[in-house]
């Protein structure tokens, strides 16, 4: 038997530093975790039904889930990530994962038909060969059963172009030849032995997530844009903080969503779509 695909080494390497667990408190990451829950929870079937929670790195939504009755299956191919989630789960008295595993979205240990859910938050980040995103996505079709749900995450290929701008990474000489990278191809490379530039990645334009979507044989309910133009929103920690800042922030967010001309200035996408 073929040993199972895992990402590149530079991948696995930069989620080994343990940053991911804490990531959604920092930072405009509130904005993404808060979002994201929305747009979930708008398409969700009703508990229970099993969700396949791919590349769902310590379970920053699986036990969001789990806590609603769902039963959360997580995949994630950094050991680290699963050790976080098997023992976060195991020190639960209620949301506790129905399971925690190893594992690659192009290759999942799962029977078909099985999933009424699958979630994508991450694993199409980090597959630059578009073979590998066809792979991963036929895998989520494949699990899901007639009629489940797929939510696929992108980072937008703008989206360190927007990470300079709102901060001081401009100010670093190795930066901007990695956005004209990105810009040019979509292709995130960080060869700079700096972790804050991120790791191997790919930057989806709007319309390719969608495309991609659709060619793996699902059905394309839509593309979202995750936080849209508000990860620029300035003093977000002190507006996020009081509740009618950030409602009325959330309010306006929902209202462009879908907007073509602003999707791609999210920094994160998500794609929605159903097994036929």
């Amino acid at each position: 038997m073929s040993e199972s695909p895992k990402p590149p080494r530079e991948v696995l390497d930069y989620y080994a530093l343990g940053e991911e667990k804490d990531r959604l408190d920092q930072d405009v990451f509130p904005l993404e975790r808060e979002r994201t829950r929305e747009l979930l929870a708008r398409h969700l079937p009703p508990p229970p039904a099993t969700v396949l929670d791919v590349g769902g790195g310590a379970g920053a939504y699986a036990f969001w889930l789990a806590e609603r009755g769902y039963e959360v299956h997580l995949v994630d191919p950094v050991p680290l990530h699963v050790q976080q989630a098997a023992e976060d789960s195991a020190a639960r008295a209620s949301g506790r994962l129905a399971s925690a595993r190893l594992g690659d979205a192009r290759a999942l240990d799962r029977p078909d038909a099985s999933a009424d859910v699958v979630l994508m938050l991450g694993p199409l980040y980090h597959l630059p060969a578009p073979a590998d995103r066809r792979a991963a996505l036929g895998e989520a079709r494949r699990a899901l059963r007639p009629g489940g749900w797929l939510f696929a995450a992108a980072i937008s290929r703008f989206a360190s172009l927007l990470d300079g701008l709102r901060g001081p990474l401009f100010d670093e000489p190795l930066f901007p030849p990695i956005v004209e990278r990105d810009l040019a191809t979509g292709l995130h490379v960080n060869d700079t032995g700096r972790s804050r530039f991120f790791t191997t990645a790919f930057f989806h334009h709007p319309e390719e997530l969608g495309r991609e979507v659709r060619e793996a044989g699902l059905v394309l309910e839509g593309v979202f844009a995750v936080e849209g133009p508000g990860a620029s929103t300035a003093d977000f920690a002190r507006r996020w903080a009081d509740p009618a800042p950030r409602e009325t922030l959330l309010r306006f967010l929902r209202a462009v969503e879908r907007e073509p001309s602003l999707l791609g200035a999210s920094p994160h996408l998500l794609a929605v779509a159903r097994r036929p």
